[in-house]
């Protein structure tokens, strides 16, 4: 399930469309000059306050107490788990969730818990599986303390839970003891596709986080919230994981430009992403997943090149897209136009004409 972009071909053109990740954005100038500005202290004792300013807003768009900078997206789910669980506890997620599919097996490693995947659509599991995966608390199986949900659905195809079942979700984990986990990297993507906002998407979940280095286009950096008792016992853990930093205001500065100016433009990545959706899906032999935010997945085996070759080929025309449990995901974004879009259509059509 990893990204696998092909090796780096001395002979290829130089990238000119990069639609791996939304990862891959570089920070604008404006961010650049918000980041030069940015007021520092050190921001392990609580004395920057660039980084308290985003603390503060994030815990406030997310409706929660209080929230926490950390360095990544991975180490807001990690020290989630570790504050939320025991060794030996068990933790649900979707079989395709970022827990168990990329980040290393930290779960298993730091905390020793084990993850049940759970199956369904799209990367989302439906309440009565969740409540179907739930048993007996007997002492021959292991304590069931937390469920995750990841919001977007990135192997799903971006895919957007739904508000109600989100509900649903948090009103089984509650009658029934166990914590509730919003692994929000791409949560700002579905609000603005949605028009719900993060404050009520979040709602009911104990803890939940955004990332600000995906579709935000900061270049390091995510922030969780909760109440402040866990965000205390996550400071314990950010101190012991190596993820507090001093004058982390300069990466802060990044985030807070990008919740001023870069939430709202997200629906340009999901435009982006139909239109890509649109051009191939008119391409003989090449299925697409409709989008709904700004992950388009399609296969173009029905066309006679296959996935690698189709990717390597678009590699080799300076277009930069991987492959994902067996089929091609690309990512619209910041650094991505409706005229690259317009030209990788052109490229994939001019491909399989040629095959």
């Amino acid at each position: 399930m990893t990204y696998t972009p092909p090796p780096r071909d001395p002979k290829a053109a130089p990238i000119r469309i990069n639609l791996l990740s939304d990862t891959q954005t570089r920070p604008t100038p404006a961010m650049r000059e918000a980041i030069a500005r940015a007021e520092v202290g050190d921001e392990q004792i609580g004395d920057d306050p660039t980084v308290n300013l985003l603390c503060e807003r994030v815990a406030d768009l997310l409706g929660k107490e209080a929230a926490v900078f950390l360095p990544s997206g991975t180490m807001c789910n990690v020290a989630a788990t570790l504050v939320h669980c025991r060794p030996g506890d068990e933790i649900l997620a979707h079989e395709t969730a970022h827990i168990i599919a990329r980040e290393g097996g930290a779960h298993a490693a730091l905390g020793g818990f084990q993850i049940m995947p759970l199956s369904g659509a799209d990367g989302q599991f439906s309440p009565d599986a969740f409540r179907k995966a739930l048993h007996p608390r007997t002492r021959y199986q292991p304590p069931q303390t937390l469920v995750s949900v990841e919001q977007t659905a990135n192997i799903g195809g971006g895919t957007i839970w739904k508000k109600a079942e989100l509900d649903e979700v948090v009103k089984i984990a509650k009658a029934n003891g166990l914590a509730t986990h919003m692994d929000g990297a791409r949560l700002l993507n579905a609000t603005v596709a949605t028009g719900i906002t993060a404050h009520d998407m979040a709602a009911g979940w104990d803890s939940a986080w955004i990332d600000f280095s995906k579709g935000l286009g900061a270049p390091v950096g995510a922030v969780i919230a909760g109440s402040r008792d866990f965000i205390d016992e996550v400071w314990r853990w950010k101190q012991r994981l190596g993820g507090s930093m001093r004058q982390a205001g300069i990466c802060a500065a990044a985030c807070v430009y990008a919740l001023d100016h870069h939430v709202d433009r997200l629906a340009d990545d999901h435009a982006n992403a139909r239109a890509l959706a649109r051009g191939l899906a008119q391409i003989a032999g090449i299925e697409v997943q409709e989008p709904e935010t700004n992950l388009v997945f399609f296969t173009p085996d029905g066309t006679g090149v296959s996935g690698e070759k189709m990717v390597a080929a678009l590699r080799q025309r300076g277009v930069l897209l991987a492959m994902m449990d067996g089929r091609i995901r690309a990512c619209t974004h910041l650094d991505v136009t409706a005229a690259m879009i317009e030209e990788t259509v052109g490229m994939v059509r001019e491909i399989v004409r040629k095959a």
